[in-house]
């Protein structure tokens, strides 16, 4: 029977032994200069596809790796899913009409990042940790609950503009801060975001998006920078763990837009939601109705760590929304500090957005 081993260590035997008999009698076995090329040219071909199956074998394994990866993040999800306690889920909320709506949006959590920040006498500016994000969240619930009954509302919209765990921009110096893997930050967060909407949608009915491209989600694959992976985040699986652990809450909807931005329309405005990673964010809303072809008239973004508001036009404004991290490390070798929290706005169909709630939280 014939051999049939044809992979790269059988081309590299043959080559080798080829190689070495060939200089060692090159004159013997080539009398003219035409017999010469032409061992030449197969000396090439037998290179070329030695190359090929090496490039083969790098695709192969680099296709095992992804794979792997994806696998162990499905696991994570389905074991961590499966070991919670099922969540209560609370009565249907009937609609009444109304003449206005309601956007909350939140930012910037960098869940799983632990720091203590200090003034020159030693107190305390800001401190963070796992523990203070779930108390600044419970607290924003309160005030929003009140803010709900002030307008009368039976349902809003709640946004998330992202950042939504620490991930691992700098290595080095992050990885003393990070209490979890970037994994179990993000399970750990999407838990207790489930149960904090579930909370909510007890009292109102809650539409709820995501922004699924941020620089801190994102993975950064074997040391690259960022968005050379731009579709490896983790608010992907964040937001496949909050429409499973909320499929049967019917309070609750979970919506999604192909661009990995947030966009809803109240009241007849258009309103798009961002991380705020956009060249010229203070007028990004002309630019976004450009490449869009749609009218935006609000633009939502987190990001910068602090609040801002810039008119555009008539009943057109770019609003930033402050950070629930509040100040850190980074912030403090700007010398820039700002208020942790959180924004609740109002909308209504003849001015547009009619007011704004800022939620301030320590």
């Amino acid at each position: 029977m014939l051999n049939a081993d044809f992979g790269e260590s059988t081309y590299r035997k043959k080559f080798q032994c080829f190689e070495k008999m060939f200089n060692a009698n090159q004159k013997t076995f080539a009398d003219s200069e035409c017999t010469l090329n032409e061992i030449q040219e197969q000396i090439r071909e037998l290179k070329k596809e030695r190359y090929k199956l090496q490039t083969e074998k790098l695709e192969n394994n680099r296709w095992l790796r992804e794979n792997a990866r994806d696998e162990l993040i499905a696991e994570k999800i389905v074991n961590a899913i499966s070991d919670l306690q099922p969540i209560d889920v609370p009565e249907y909320i009937t609609l009444n009409d109304n003449v206005k709506s309601g956007l909350f949006a939140f930012t910037d959590c960098h869940f799983g990042v632990e720091f203590c920040i200090k003034d020159l006498f030693g107190n305390v500016i800001n401190e963070y940790s796992p523990e203070i994000f779930e108390r600044r969240m419970w607290e924003i619930l309160d005030k929003l609950l009140d803010v709900i009954a002030k307008e009368e509302l039976h349902e809003i919209t709640v946004w998330e503009l992202g950042d939504s765990i620490a991930g691992l921009l700098r290595v080095n110096s992050q990885l003393r801060e990070l209490r979890y893997g970037v994994i179990d930050s993000a399970l750990k967060y999407a838990e207790f975001v489930a149960t904090w909407l579930t909370e909510l949608s007890q009292f109102v009915r809650v539409n709820f998006q995501m922004v699924m491209d941020s620089n801190h989600s994102q993975l950064r694959l074997l040391g690259q920078p960022k968005n050379s992976f731009p579709d490896e985040n983790m608010a992907k699986v964040i937001v496949a763990f909050l429409e499973e652990r909320l499929k049967d809450n019917s309070n609750i909807r979970i919506a999604k837009n192909e661009t990995g931005f947030c966009f809803t329309s109240l009241q007849g405005y258009n309103i798009l939601g961002c991380h705020g990673e956009v060249k010229d964010l203070q007028n990004c809303t002309s630019s976004f109705t450009k490449a869009y072809g749609t009218n935006i008239d609000y633009v939502l973004a987190g990001h910068v760590h602090h609040q801002t508001s810039k008119e555009n036009g008539k009943h057109s404004e770019v609003l930033t929304v402050r950070s629930l991290v509040g100040t850190d490390d980074y912030a403090m070798s700007l010398q820039k500090t700002a208020d942790t929290g959180a924004s609740f706005f109002v909308f209504d169909n003849e001015f547009g957005k009619i007011a704004s709630y800022d939620i301030k939280v320590k």
